[in-house]
Formats: structure tokens, C-alpha cells, sequence
């Protein structure tokens, strides 16, 4: 593991930009950025025109470790390269910490919940994420409702996975997100922080953990995640805010920073000249880090 990384993701000021849109979510992410899907005839094509979005946000001067401590990538991103060098490469030398997006997707709500679909070459894959010097990974569930059986599941996978990660050396931020429509969304945050604690509490000192979660009803409900001595680093992710709301509700909680994707990346257009893309991607960065580190 690379120290240094390590210490910048612990202490370091700044958010985790997530670039990490995939399959089924890529078209979507695409269109929002200026190229509609007759602009690409397969999937090949349009993984090569997504690869030249991410390069353009990853090259942009807006896009540096002066406020972006790590970046979650996809996995041809990982085996992509940028100017010449393996992505996780070129950006570690701007400073910046990469991670992998390593589940599959989800699988079908149950218990008012979704699970990762299994994720049977996760050893190949982190062995390659080894070889590609990547720091950390990421993985997603969802939670739509307070139903603690469903809750305990998703929570008790996530760690089931996160330990297989621990044990290649790597870094896993664990993602149950909770649906920002959710009825009774704080009663499922209050089940899943209990959940959580339970199997830190579990760790041991060699056992180090990142959360991803989504931005809490209650502000500073996840404290005691934060400071917890087996957590590196709590992020939020925008889960469907605008990036106004989601910047708003990130300053009323203390020592959460965000890991934002939709949010970073709205105001990014194919069809802007560099000048316009890159105020607008440092509009972005500027605002994100602000609600991440200047706290209400």
C-alpha cells in the first residue's frame, strides 16, 4: 500500500471526485455531456468516447490534488491509458489516489433492500488493481426501506467483500447508499449506522475501512462512523441531489467529504471550447471542496 496516498486520504483536505459510470449507466452519463447515442454505433465506440470524457476531466488543470484527494475509476479506465501512462499513473502524479469500482451491479430488491450481484473474479481483479498500483475500491448496495433484516444483509456483505479487498492490500470504501426518496430514510440510517458499528467494532487494528454513504436526514448522524479509529475516511455521495442541495447538506456535517459524480461533472459539455470546460469543471471542484472542508 502507498503510504502517502494513505495519509492524504485520512487527513488530507479535499473530496473524492467518483468517475466511475459503467455499463448500463454510461449512455446516461454520456447524453448529459453532450453526446446523444446516435454519435456511437457500439460498444467499443462508445466506451472509447466515454474514455475521452474522463481523460478531459482527469487532464483539465481544474482536475488536481490541490482539492481532489481520490478518484474512483471504472474498469477500462484502469487498463486505459491517459497521455501516455496507465490512468491510476497519471494520477498519482497529480496526487491523487485511485480506486476501482469492483461490484457488478445490483441485484433484485428483497427485504427492501438490493445486494451486489456476486462478484466471482474478485480475486483476478485485484490482483490486476495490485499490478495497476490502485489504492482502493469501491462497492455499491442500496437500501429503500428500514427493514433491518434487508439492512443487515447489505451491511454484512459489504464487509464479507471489504475483508477479501483488506486481505489483497487494498483500501475498501463500502457503499450501502440509502435512496434519497426512501420513506422513513432516517429510520434506515439510524438501523444502518448501528449495523455498520457492529462489524467495526469487529476489526482489528490491521482493518482499515472507507464508507460511502449517502448524505444523512439528521445532520452529523454518521459522527460516530467518522470517528471511529478503524475508519480511514467517510465520503458522501450526491445520490441524486443537484449539486447545490447536496453541497448545502454536506457543510452541516462535520469530517464527511464528499465523493460526488453526477454532481462534479453536470455543467461539463463535449461541445464547450477547453476554456469554458475548465471553469466549469473548477466552478464544480471549487464548490464540492468548500462543502467538504469549510464547515457550517
Amino acid at each position: 500500500m502507498n503510504n502517502s496516498q494513505f495519509d492524504k486520504i485520512k487527513n488530507g483536505n479535499g473530496f473524492i471526485a467518483a468517475l466511475d459510470q459503467s455499463g448500463g449507466s454510461t449512455p446516461k452519463a454520456l447524453a448529459a455531456y453532450g453526446v446523444p447515442e446516435d454519435a456511437y454505433s457500439n460498444e467499443d465506440e462508445m466506451f472509447d468516447r466515454v474514455h475521452q470524457m474522463r481523460t478531459r476531466i482527469i487532464t483539465s488543470p481544474a482536475f488536481n490534488g490541490d482539492k481532489i484527494i481520490g478518484a474512483i475509476l471504472f474498469e477500462q479506465t484502469m487498463d486505459r491509458e491517459i497521455e501516455g501512462k496507465y490512468t491510476a499513473d497519471y494520477l498519482a502524479d497529480k496526487g491523487i489516489a485511485p480506486f476501482l469500482k469492483v461490484d457488478k451491479g445490483l441485484a433484485e430488491q428483497e427485504n427492501g433492500v438490493q445486494l451486489m450481484k456476486p462478484i466471482h473474479d474478485l480475486d483476478e481483479t485485484l490482483r490486476r488493481a495490485n499490478e495497476r498500483k490502485i489504492f482502493g475500491t469501491k462497492m455499491r448496495s442500496v437500501i429503500h426501506e428500514p427493514n433491518k433484516s434487508g439492512i443487515k444483509a447489505v451491511v454484512d456483505q459489504q464487509f464479507e467483500v471489504g475483508k477479501q479487498i483488506i486481505n489483497a492490500d487494498l483500501v475498501p470504501i463500502i457503499e450501502p447508499e440509502v435512496n434519497i426518496h426512501s420513506n422513513d430514510k432516517e429510520k434506515s440510517e439510524e438501523i444502518l449506522r448501528d449495523e455498520i458499528l457492529k462489524h467495526l467494532n469487529n476489526l482489528n487494528e490491521n482493518e482499515n475501512v472507507m464508507l460511502k454513504l449517502t448524505i444523512p436526514t439528521k445532520a452529523n448522524a454518521y459522527k460516530e462512523l467518522i470517528d471511529h479509529p478503524r475508519v480511514v475516511r467517510v465520503v458522501a455521495l450526491s445520490g441524486g441531489y443537484s449539486r447545490d442541495e447536496a453541497n448545502e447538506k454536506l457543510k452541516e456535517n462535520d469530517g464527511l467529504i464528499a465523493s460526488f459524480s453526477r454532481a462534479l461533472a453536470g455543467d461539463l459539455n463535449a461541445n464547450q471550447t477547453d476554456d469554458e470546460f475548465n471553469a466549469a469543471l473548477q466552478n464544480a471542484v471549487d464548490s464540492i471542496y468548500d462543502a467538504s472542508v469549510n464547515k457550517k
